[in-house]
């Protein structure tokens, strides 16, 4: 099975975002992941839903929503209403995870939770069961173009052999510094879905550079 790529948006052309987004409707990427960045949970600002709405327009492929933001249950049924088919909320920004988990899931979208590099894994163990993807945060979240923690290889086992012992079916997304020199290492330690942003919209050749990444 190929590994599933998600792009990462905010690493596009806005002067050509349209472009841009019809160049991934064409490529071997499964997803489009949209980083969702309010300036206090993270110290960055991205796009709010202006923009989302026009990506939805041209988009072919399906839209993964990462929440970096306080409060995410603000926006559940925003995200939802958009059209998304996963949405990802932060484990350190939800006092009330599952009530917020069960909120996606009644919105009929998929959920995940991301948990940042200083986060201890084992924290995911009793949201396994409710959950549909499980995201590591392999650099500090808020900017592209960071270096990959290489310890987060190491969280990915551990996160693979718990969802393999509990009998889920939750899919590893990894994202941050992922690119064609570490997609096979990480495919290898478990993990089923990538985000790539800057190797993808900084490559030469980004549709050469996702086939690479799909079938690596």
């Amino acid at each position: 099975m190929k590994n599933i790529i998600a792009p990462s948006v905010l690493s596009a052309d806005f002067g050509n975002l349209e472009r841009d987004i019809k160049m991934l409707n064409g490529s071997d990427c499964t997803w489009l992941h949209l980083d969702i960045m309010d300036g206090v949970f993270v110290p960055n600002m991205s796009f709010g839903f202006p923009v989302i709405e026009s990506i939805a327009k041209v988009a072919k492929k399906p839209m993964d929503a990462h929440l970096m933001i306080v409060d995410p249950d603000r926006y559940i049924e925003r995200f939802a209403k958009l059209g998304v088919e996963y949405i990802t909320v932060h484990l350190e920004a939800c006092t009330h995870l599952n009530r917020t988990v069960a909120a996606i899931r009644d919105c009929g979208v998929k959920a995940g939770v991301a948990i940042n590099p200083h986060t201890n894994v084992a924290l995911l163990e009793d949201v396994l069961p409710y959950i549909d993807m499980a995201l590591i945060m392999s650099v500090n979240p808020g900017f592209g173009g960071q270096k990959f923690i290489p310890q987060s290889v190491e969280k990915v086992r551990k996160l693979r052999k718990m969802i393999d012992d509990s009998g889920s079916k939750c899919l590893i997304e990894i994202d941050g510094g992922v690119g064609e020199d570490n997609v096979a290492m990480l495919a290898q330690a478990g993990v089923d879905a990538f985000v790539a942003g800057s190797s993808v919209f900084g490559s030469k050749d980004p549709l050469a550079t996702i086939t690479f990444m799909a079938n690596a």
